[in-house]
């Protein structure tokens, strides 16, 4: 059972967020997909097998299942895509129904997902003073036009915006600490973003929970910033629209994701990007 491994909102030849993806048609064992997950190493994998009408998806990261993952889901899109044809595939996870839909742009394929239902809410501040401590940061750092925030969309994401770039180039935080922080309050990134320019928006996605220490794309906490900002009308957000996240710069791999809302507070929202198969040149 060879892993297909495809990097997810890959910009041009590099850079994206690698993942695995396994279709089979029964879903092995949850052991033998968590043995699959860690030996791969890949944030997460996503295992899917046929069901009437669609296909169940669930998602290892290499220490544990996850409940949702953007990019390996999008990297799933393009392999069913490439397997069965463009289209949309709709998706059974355990907590819920979202789709993808696959498409050929040329010699690349695209994806796009469609996510589970967000919401957000202030940031407890406990929580908030816990992770800056964590991250070596004050609330001087912060940047006071988007607070900090709890954002979710199939999982839980923090989200701390900075004001300077250079702060959020800097991120480095105790990994065991960060981990047992994340595990206490059920976070499955911490998003450190830094904004660009209202519709463009710089992210970094500690992500000690999955047992790594950072992310070069997080289609999920993509999709939970897209109803968070629809939530606080951000931009005129709260009307409908798009903007885009650029993540992994910071790590050499550049990752390039737009995010579509259609304005209605707690909708699904649609995070896209462009895919590379791993064995391509």
């Amino acid at each position: 059972m060879e892993p297909i491994k495809i990097t997810s909102f890959s910009e041009r030849d590099a850079g994206g967020n690698p993942a695995g993806v396994v279709i089979a048609e029964v879903l092995p064992a949850p052991e033998e997909m968590q043995r699959i997950a860690a030996d791969l190493g890949f944030s997460e994998t996503a295992f899917a097998a046929p069901r009437s009408g669609g296909w169940t998806v669930r998602y290892f990261a290499p220490v544990g299942e996850v409940a949702f993952c953007g990019h390996a889901t999008i990297a799933l899109g393009a392999a069913l895509g490439a397997q069965y044809g463009a289209g949309r595939f709709d998706l059974s996870l355990q907590n819920g129904k979202i789709s993808v839909e696959a498409e050929k742009r040329g010699d690349r394929w695209h994806a796009a997902l469609q996510s589970p239902e967000t919401w957000s809410r202030p940031l407890d501040d406990d929580l908030r003073y816990a992770l800056l401590d964590a991250f070596a940061l004050s609330d001087g750092d912060l940047d006071p036009a988007l607070a900090p925030r709890l954002a979710f969309a199939g999982v839980q994401h923090a989200v701390l915006t900075l004001k300077e770039r250079s702060r959020l180039a800097q991120m480095s935080y105790p990994f065991n600490a960060m981990r047992d922080l994340m595990a206490a309050h059920d976070l499955v990134t911490v998003n450190l973003l830094h904004i660009e320019s209202p519709r463009l928006f710089i992210s970094r996605n500690a992500f000690a929970s999955g047992g790594v220490i950072e992310d070069p794309a997080t289609g999920a906490a993509a999709a939970a910033l897209g109803g968070m900002l629809v939530d606080l009308d951000w931009d005129g957000l709260g009307r409908g629209g798009s903007f885009d996240v650029r993540q992994g710069e910071d790590m050499g791999m550049p990752s390039a994701l737009r995010v579509d809302v259609t304005g209605t507070p707690g909708a699904s929202v649609r995070v896209s990007g462009a895919v590379r198969w791993m064995d391509e040149a």
